[in-house]
């Protein structure tokens, strides 16, 4: 029953004042019978029900935008509901307000035929929700191999809550030893762009490395860090690489061919380039998002200059990072000289060698990040996710956005994903970097022409 003392809802009193309002003194073009009918002395039931029920649907309309719409003042407190894909309750967390919120990093994952399972494994060992993924498996691999990977990326919990694990349907071929490892750095830090604008560091990681730190430990060290700072091995030494390597000239079939194709050399050579000075170094490097948008959206000519001199030049990849940095001025700074890789190089087959468990103790006393190159399934990759990442088989490696039970569903309740838990691997990555910045040769080893 209707409580006659009660005020008129907001509805019925718009309708109201709607019934008893004085017909309007100016015309309107009689090509609008609604308003016609609103200023006919004697209006038709049905129009003015139809009016009624006009005024009644647009002041509920209002009522409930003002009541629902979020305050933009309000903060945002508390753990990401994004990031919070299986308990109701919420947790508050109050970090100290000195720490530097965490970075993000986008991956690039490569392998091919028959890598599918150690790209999973990688992506699992090297997992974050702040961070973006981009998995590429080259045409080399049957397309069932990839559809298999992007299946299993949405059949995973974490993977699916999160939705930044992508898999590259259309891939590229990529020749270690020609330069299309070269387009698919490019081509694959732009995508990643386009996925996520606001990650900070792009890491290109085969199928073959593996992390020695967890997550937590580098995004930890990083957020003291410059977001400018580029991780990248050089140096204007050439040395053998003058003939066998930079004068060479190659045409690396993964440019234009859509089947794999053995590496055309032609007979002839040519001189170095006198406009710019020539940088070698490693394929693998932790380059700024900064750098990365210079390589790809063009605003200086350089990096397109150099793309097309390294498009036919064997070993593309060591040297194109290297020498655009640091024929830049406004990157040159930025460089620090180590790319944070644990590797051993094999002199006679002219790469790396098989890390196996003899090399587990050195790599922990380097501070590398990653280490590489891995066999499949070598019981060493057992070792590291027992001793150095806490990763339990089939499972992603816990950091603090993990609440759940400790085993396999340690990472199935999340907290805020921006909280850090890091262990004795930043302890170990902070004194590298520690010393490669106070050691007095930080400056005196950027971009040096010797």
């Amino acid at each position: 029953m209707q409580n006659p003392s009660s005020s008129p809802s907001p509805a019925a009193a718009a309708a109201a004042a709607a019934a008893a309002a004085p017909p309007p003194s100016h015309h309107f073009p009689s090509s609008l019978p609604f308003f016609n009918s609103l200023r006919d002395p004697k209006p038709k039931p049905s129009l003015l029900l139809y009016a009624f029920l006009f005024i009644s649907l647009l002041s509920l309309t209002l009522i409930l935008s003002f009541s629902l719409s979020p305050s933009s003042s309000a903060p945002h407190s508390g753990p990401d509901p994004f990031l919070y894909p299986t308990h109701t309750h919420r947790l508050v967390y109050h970090t100290h307000k000195a720490t530097p919120s965490p970075p993000s990093l986008a991956y690039l994952i490569s392998g091919s035929r028959g890598d599918s399972a150690r790209i999973l494994r990688l992506l699992h060992a090297a997992y974050h929700p702040l961070n973006v993924y981009l998995l590429h498996l080259d045409p080399s691999a049957p397309h069932a191999d990839r559809e298999r990977l992007a299946l299993a990326v949405q059949a995973h919990p974490v993977f699916k809550a999160a939705q930044n694990v992508h898999v590259v349907g259309k891939p590229d071929f990529a020749y270690p030893k020609g330069s299309s490892p070269v387009s698919l750095n490019l081509r694959a830090a732009a995508v990643l762009l386009r996925l996520s604008p606001r990650w900070d560091w792009f890491v290109s990681l085969t199928a073959d490395a593996y992390p020695l730190v967890t997550q937590d430990d580098l995004l930890h060290i990083l957020s003291f860090l410059p977001k400018d700072i580029n991780f990248v091995n050089h140096s204007s030494y050439i040395g053998w690489k003058e003939a066998k390597k930079l004068k060479l000239i190659i045409v690396d079939p993964g440019l234009y061919l859509s089947e794999g194709t053995e590496m055309f050399y032609a007979t002839q050579q040519r001189e170095l380039p006198s406009a710019y000075r020539v940088f070698t170094g490693s394929p693998f490097s932790i380059l700024s998002r900064r750098f990365m948008e210079f390589c790809i959206l063009g605003e200086d000519n350089l990096p397109r200059i150099l793309l097309m001199y390294f498009a036919n030049t064997p070993s593309s990849l060591s040297n194109y990072f290297p020498t655009v940095i640091c024929n830049t001025r406004k990157f040159n700074k930025t460089v620090i000289n180590q790319n944070l890789l644990y590797a051993i190089p094999d002199g006679r087959r002219n790469d790396l060698r098989p890390l196996n468990s003899t090399d587990f103790d050195d790599m922990i006393r380097s501070g590398a990040v990653f280490a590489q190159k891995f066999q499949k399934d070598d019981p060493v990759l057992d070792l590291i996710d027992q001793k150095l990442l806490g990763r339990s088989p089939r499972s992603v490696v816990p950091g603090g956005w993990c609440l759940g039970e400790p085993g396999n569903s340690t990472c199935l309740t999340w907290g805020d994903a921006k909280i850090l838990r890091p262990g004795t691997g930043s302890q170990r990555l902070e004194k590298a970097i520690v010393e490669l910045l106070a050691n007095g040769t930080f400056r005196s080893r950027q971009c040096i022409y010797e």
